[in-house]
């Protein structure tokens, strides 16, 4: 995969590198194998650090991989269509960098997804599934997430999606998917942004609460807050999205 800046971008010099993608071993799922391997490459980039778009090197990914360009296109075409990578006529194809008022609106629906889920899980979810929750923050009771935020970026990612699998509701959670991986990557750079870690577990611990006492219309709140919380940040503080 090479890095080279995308039309009209001026934010650093072309840079190049290459990332380690293992080659795929099982030749009769080439294009969903792809797909996952390219989907994880990209995640894993944390794109808003970058100062340049991403380019990728379709070639030197089907290299990688060890199989034909086909699959590596066919997948391409998929992560398009999820907003994951866009192609340019003559130049590549780029990871998707969202503006501002794309996050932000993202996050509005994941905030309404969240806190129905979160009002179901009081409803459906059985006692010890919701002790599990507590649990992922053990490490944290000390009160200082920020001390391991690496560690910690990486609970908070997978409280909020156990907060939708818990809900139990199959489409949502379907609907939930693909948009969570978007703000997975956004997660993960604000977290440590204006002592977002140390005030997020304290959210967290709240909401966990609320679902103890199987209190509905609380948690909802909470979780509905949680997540516009990031919105308010994202408009005030993300001037690297612009």
């Amino acid at each position: 995969m090479s890095f080279e800046p995308g039309p009209g971008v001026r934010r650093g010099p072309p840079v190049a590198a290459r990332l380690s993608v293992a080659p795929l071993e099982d030749t009769s799922t080439f294009k969903n194998r792809a797909y996952a391997a390219l989907k994880e490459v990209i995640v894993s980039l944390n794109i808003y650090d970058q100062a340049h778009e991403v380019r990728l090197d379709e070639r030197q990914l089907a290299q990688s991989l060890g199989v034909s360009r086909t699959p590596v296109r066919e997948a391409m075409a998929q992560l398009e269509r999820e907003g994951f990578v866009h192609s340019v006529p003559r130049r590549g194809i780029y990871v998707v960098r969202k503006t501002r008022r794309e996050v932000i609106e993202m996050i509005q629906v994941w905030a309404a997804l969240e806190s129905l889920s979160a009002r179901l899980i009081t409803q459906r979810a059985e006692d010890a599934e919701i002790a599990s929750l507590r649990s992922m923050f053990a490490t944290f009771e000390d009160g200082t997430p920020h001390a391991k935020l690496d560690e910690y970026s990486e609970v908070n990612i997978q409280f909020h999606q156990s907060i939708i699998a818990m809900g139990g509701n199959q489409i949502l959670i379907g609907l939930a998917e693909n948009l969570f991986t978007h703000m997975r990557m956004i997660r993960r750079k604000t977290i440590g942004e204006d002592d977002r870690a140390d005030r997020s577990i304290q959210d967290h611990l709240a909401i966990i609460q609320a679902l103890e006492a199987r209190d509905a219309e609380r948690v909802e709140v909470l979780v509905r807050n949680h997540a516009l919380g990031l919105a308010d940040h994202i408009a005030k503080h993300a001037n690297y999205l612009d």
